[in-house]
């Protein structure tokens, strides 16, 4: 395969998710994300390997600024403290490493994000579980169906492939809107 080929089934697949996810979905997302801001509520994100990073990256992103100079957002990245992360996996499981923090952080109110391109990650679907339980809305970015967090999910956001490398694709794009219009409208 070309490069030129890779870019444009990255291209067509853009295109099938800003059709598939639709625009109702994406804007519950924002509503939910823009009232726990604004309210000072946290937005817990969470995800595994390439998502950790995309966690870290939507919080950075929300902690620090985008686009425009704007007050922090309480935005807190559930994957990126190595010693939260270890110790509890070691002592306890790995399943529980996410919905532990969600019980520490977690609030009626807040926002809980998690990522995973098959929607089958055990300690997202248990973080989404713990959300439930305190009163947090939750916001899951997957793959095509959204796997287990489809039914533990108040808003999916499943990109329409199988492709792990595709979704993450994806979710860059979906996330980079989902905090330009956050910031935008937490910046007033």
């Amino acid at each position: 395969m070309s490069f030129r080929t890779y870019c444009l089934d990255s291209a067509r697949l853009l295109e099938a998710t800003a059709t598939h996810v639709s625009d109702a979905r994406v804007e519950a997302a924002i509503d939910a994300m823009v009232a726990a801001l604004t309210a000072n509520k946290a937005l817990l994100v969470c995800g595994n390997g390439g998502s950790a990073s995309d966690a870290m990256h939507i919080t950075g992103e929300l902690v620090g600024r985008f686009l425009k100079e704007r007050r922090a957002l309480k935005a807190i990245c559930l994957s990126s403290n190595p010693a939260v992360l270890t110790a509890w996996a070691n002592d306890y499981s790995y399943e529980t490493v996410f919905s532990r923090q969600v019980e520490a952080f977690g609030e009626p109110g807040g926002v809980l994000l998690g990522l995973s391109t098959s929607g089958n990650s055990m300690n997202v679907v248990k973080a989404f579980e713990e959300a439930r339980r305190i009163g947090m809305t939750s916001i899951a970015m997957t793959g095509q169906g959204g796997g287990k967090l489809a039914a533990q999910a108040d808003i999916l956001l499943d990109v329409p492939s199988r492709s792990t490398p595709a979704i993450q694709q994806a979710h860059i794009c979906l996330y980079h809107y989902l905090c330009e219009m956050v910031e935008a409208r937490c910046a007033n």
